[in-house]
C-alpha cells in the first residue's frame, strides 16, 4: 500500500550525462536509471544557489515566498511555517530519512536540517564533510593546498574516505534496515560532488585525457550582456590554485589550459558521483525494493564551465538553472519487476561501453518547485492544494504544479490534443514556463555580486524560460519589504533558443517586448 521514495539530489550538477546527450561523460549508472525513467530535458531550478533552491523545492514555494535568497534565515521563522515534502510524507505514514546534503545546513534549515519537522530520525552527515575546504590537495610542489582542482588519493584523506562515499554507505545501511522493518520510507540522499572544490579519487582522471577536453563553445563575455547579469565567480578566485593565476577582476579570463583542467575535473567528479549512485541503486536491488520504490534524481541547480566567461552558478542562464530530472516509477515508467530480478546492476564506468536510452523523454519546460506535488501524486497521496496569491499564513500548499500528467500521455497526443484538459481543468495548450531569479547588490560586478546578503540586495533578476526563449528583467528590489518594482527596470535580456541556444546574443534592446508582459 503505497510506494517508497528514494530521492537523490546532487549539488551543482548540470546535465552533463550520457542520457542528456553528452558524448564525453562516462555516467553509465545514471544513464541506466534514465533508461527506466521519465526524463525531463528542460527542467529548471528557481534560484542558482544551494540554500534558496533547496528550500524552494522542499517546501514547494518560490524564493519570493520563502524569502530566502541567501543562506541566513529559516523560513518557518522568517516567512511562514510551511510544510515540507518530507514532512508531508511523514505525516502520511512514511519513515523519513535524510543522508548527506539535502537541506542546506546552517541557519537556513535551523541548524538541524529541519528536524524533527521533516525527518523521523536526526539526519546523517558524513564526518569527512568538515574537511571539504581544508588543505588536502597535493600541489606540484608536493605541499598540501586548498585548491579548486583537487584529485586525491582517498587513502591519504582524513579518515581515509570522502563525504559522498560515507553517504552511500549510510544510505545502503538504511535501505537494509527499512527492508527488515517493512515500513514505507522516504529516503533522501544528498551528494556533494561535483560542487567545488573538485575533490574526487584521482583514478577518475584517467577517464578524461586532457587532450579530449575542449573549452566552452562561448568562453567570452557576450558583448550585449548587461553588467548586472554577470557573475564574477568570487568563490573560485579564493582557491589557492586560482588565486596563484592572479586573474583580473571581474572579467579577466582564466588561462585556456586551466579552463580545460577545471572542465576535466568537473567531468571526473561526475563519474565519481555516478559510481556512488550506481552502488546505491544496486543496493536497492539487493534489498528487493526496486519494484516498490519511486526513484527521483535531480540537482539543486547547474554550474557554468566557462560559458559567457563565467564559472560557478549565480546567474539566470540555462547553464546555471537547468538541471537533470528523472523519475523511475515501477509499473508506470517501466513494466513491473518480477521479484528478484535486477533493475539496476552496478556498471563500472571504467569498463562499461555504450549508453542507455531514456524510457520516456519530455521536452516540456518544468520547474523544481513542482517536485512536491508531483511526488505526492506519484506516491498516491493527496496532492497539496495550489497556493493562493498571498500564502504566508498557509501551512500546506504548493506554488508548483504536478507534472505527473506528462508521464501518462505521449507527447505527440499532448501536442495535437490541444483542446483536451485534465481533471483540474488545466488545459494542455498553456505553454509551460519556468521562473528563476537571482539577486544582485549593484548594476556592476562587486565582490559580493554572487552571494549578496538580503540587506545588500538592490536588484532582482526575474527570468522566464519558455521552450523557445529566455526573457530576463533586472528590476529595483527593496529588501526591507521584499518588493520588486517592475516599473524600475535596470536591464533586460532576451535570447531566442532556435538560433542562439547558448544564450550569447541578447536582443532585448532591439526587440519590441510588449507581448511578454
Amino acid at each position: 500500500d503505497g510506494m517508497n521514495v528514494l530521492f537523490i539530489v546532487v549539488d551543482d550538477l548540470r546535465p552533463v550525462l550520457g542520457c542528456y546527450g553528452d558524448k564525453l561523460v562516462k555516467s553509465p549508472n545514471i544513464d541506466q536509471l534514465a533508461s527506466q525513467s521519465m526524463v525531463f530535458s528542460n527542467a529548471y531550478a528557481q534560484q542558482a544557489l544551494c540554500a534558496p533552491s533547496r528550500v524552494s523545492f522542499l517546501t514547494g514555494r518560490r524564493p519570493d515566498t520563502t524569502r530566502l535568497y541567501d543562506f541566513y534565515s529559516y523560513w518557518r521563522v522568517h516567512a511562514g511555517n510551511y510544510s515540507t515534502m518530507p514532512q508531508y510524507f511523514k505525516e502520511n505514514g512514511y519513515v523519513t530519512l535524510s543522508v548527506g546534503k539535502v537541506f542546506h545546513p546552517g541557519i537556513s534549515s535551523n541548524y538541524s536540517d529541519d528536524y524533527p519537522y521533516s525527518w523521523s530520525i536526526p539526519p546523517f552527515h558524513p564526518s569527512a564533510e568538515k574537511h571539504e575546504n581544508e588543505k588536502t590537495c597535493r600541489g606540484k610542489d608536493g605541499k598540501l593546498h586548498a585548491n579548486l582542482v583537487c584529485p586525491v588519493n582517498v587513502t591519504e584523506m582524513p579518515g581515509g574516505t570522502l563525504p559522498d562515499i560515507q553517504s552511500t554507505e549510510e544510505a545502503i545501511h538504511l535501505l537494509n534496515v527499512m527492508k527488515t522493518t517493512r515500513q514505507k520510507f522516504f529516503l533522501a540522499v544528498g551528494y556533494h560532488k561535483p560542487h567545488i572544490p573538485l575533490r574526487y579519487p584521482q583514478e577518475f582522471l584517467k577517464l578524461y585525457p586532457l587532450e579530449n577536453i575542449t573549452l566552452a563553445p562561448d568562453p567570452w563575455v557576450p558583448k550585449k550582456l548587461p553588467s548586472v547579469a554577470y557573475n564574477p565567480w568570487m568563490d573560485i578566485r579564493q582557491r589557492d590554485d586560482v588565486e596563484a593565476l592572479n586573474v583580473s577582476f571581474p572579467y579577466g579570463p582564466l588561462p585556456d589550459d586551466f579552463q580545460r583542467q577545471i572542465r576535466q575535473s568537473y567531468y571526473a567528479a561526475v563519474s565519481y558521483l555516478d559510481v556512488q549512485v550506481g552502488l546505491l541503486l544496486s543496493a536497492l536491488d539487493d534489498a528487493g525494493l526496486s519494484n516498490n520504490t519511486i526513484v527521483v534524481f535531480t540537482a539543486d541547480h547547474g554550474w557554468s564551465l566557462g560559458e559567457h566567461g563565467e564559472w560557478a552558478k549565480y546567474s539566470n542562464f540555462d547553464v546555471a538553472t537547468r538541471v537533470p530530472l528523472m523519475f523511475y516509477v515501477p509499473g508506470m515508467t517501466t513494466s513491473p519487476v518480477s521479484q528478484g530480478a535486477r533493475v539496476f546492476p552496478y556498471l563500472d564506468p571504467f569498463s562499461h561501453i555504450g549508453g542507455s536510452v531514456p524510457q520516456g523523454q519530455s521536452k516540456k519546460v518544468v520547474e523544481l518547485v513542482s517536485l512536491f506535488p508531483t511526488l505526492a501524486e506519484l506516491a498516491g497521496l493527496q496532492v497539496p492544494p495550489a497556493c493562493p496569491e498571498m500564502s504566508f499564513g498557509v501551512v500546506l500548499c504548493t506554488e508548483g504544479r504536478s507534472i505527473a500528467h506528462y508521464f501518462n500521455i505521449s507527447e505527440g497526443k499532448v501536442e495535437q490534443g490541444k483542446e483536451g484538459c485534465d481533471g483540474t481543468e488545466r488545459c494542455f495548450n498553456e505553454e509551460p514556463v519556468a521562473l528563476s531569479q537571482y539577486p544582485r547588490p549593484a548594476d556592476t560586478p562587486q565582490w559580493n555580486s554572487d552571494k549578496p546578503r538580503l540587506k545588500d540586495i538592490r536588484i532582482m533578476g526575474y527570468s522566464m524560460r519558455a521552450i523557445d526563449y529566455r526573457y530576463t528583467l533586472w528590476v529595483q528590489f527593496d529588501p526591507s519589504n521584499f518588493s520588486a518594482d517592475f516599473k524600475n527596470v535596470h536591464a533586460g535580456e532576451l535570447y531566442m533558443m532556435d538560433n542562439d541556444p547558448n544564450q550569447d546574443y541578447n536582443i532585448y534592446n532591439s526587440t519590441s517586448h510588449g507581448w511578454f508582459i
